[in-house]
C-alpha cells in the first residue's frame, strides 16, 4: 500500500468512527511523510478533539511549530504534552531544544537532564544537552554527551559534529579534523566556515 492509498483508507475509517483519535493521529503522520504541513496540523488537531490526552499529537504540533521557525508555539505545545504525560521524555527534549535556541542554556541543561533521566537512550536529548555544554564552554561534558550519543546510534552526525567542535575549541585539531570526518561519513554537512577554520589552524600547526 503506497501512501496515497494509506491516506484514503485512514480517511474511509474515519467516515466510519468519526472518534477515533488515532486515525485522525496516523492521518497527521501520513499527511507529515508528505510534508504536507497543513493537512497534518488539522488531523493533529483533530485527534487532540477526539482525545484531549493525546500527548504525541501535542508533540507532533510542536514539531510541525519547530520547523515553521515558531519556538513558542513549539515550546507551548511540549509543555502541553509534558504536563499530559509527565514521564514522555520527548517534550522536555524538544523544550530543552526551544531554550538553547533562545540562548538559555542553564534551562536548557536542566530540561534535558530530565529528559535523560526518563529515557536513558533518548539520542536527540544527549545531543541537544552536549550542545548547550559546547555553547556554555563546558568542552568535558560536552564530548561526554555526544560520545553517549554515539554509543547508542553510531551513525548519528550532529553528535560526530559537536566532538568536533569541541575538540577543534580545546586546540586538539587533528582529533576534531576525524570527528568532522565522521560527521561528513553520516551525510551531516559539517559548516565550511568551520572546516575551514580548522585547516589554516592544522596548517599553522606545521
Amino acid at each position: 500500500m503506497n501512501i496515497e492509498e494509506y491516506i484514503s483508507d485512514l480517511k474511509a475509517k474515519i467516515v466510519q468512527s468519526p472518534d477515533c483519535a488515532i486515525h485522525h493521529y496516523n492521518l497527521g503522520v501520513a499527511y507529515l511523510t508528505k510534508r504536507d504541513f497543513e493537512r497534518a496540523k488539522d488531523a493533529f488537531k483533530d485527534a487532540i478533539m477526539c482525545s484531549s490526552e493525546m500527548a504525541e499529537a501535542y508533540v507532533q504540533l510542536g514539531g510541525i511549530a519547530m520547523h515553521e521557525g515558531d519556538l513558542d508555539s513549539c515550546y507551548m505545545y511540549n509543555k502541553k504534552a509534558s504536563e499530559i504525560r509527565p514521564r514522555f521524555a520527548v517534550p522536555y527534549g524538544n523544550m530543552g531544544f526551544v531554550y538553547l535556541q533562545q540562548g538559555e542554556i542553564n534551562k536548557a541543561i536542566r530540561i534535558l537532564k530530565r529528559a535523560i533521566s526518563l529515557d536513558p537512550k533518548f539520542v536527540q536529548a544527549y545531543t541537544t544537552l552536549s550542545s548547550a555544554y559546547l555553547m556554555d564552554g563546558d568542552y568535558e561534558r560536552c564530548i561526554e554527551n555526544a560520545t553517549k550519543a554515539i554509543e547508542l546510534q553510531p551513525m548519528f552526525g550532529p553528535a560526530y559534529n559537536n566532538l568536533g567542535l569541541a575538540y577543534m575549541e580545546l586546540k586538539e585539531y587533528h582529533k576534531a579534523k576525524e570527528y568532522f570526518e565522521k560527521a561528513q561519513e553520516t551525510g551531516y554537512e559539517v559548516a565550511p566556515e568551520v572546516l575551514e577554520e580548522l585547516e589554516k589552524a592544522l596548517n599553522n600547526q606545521v
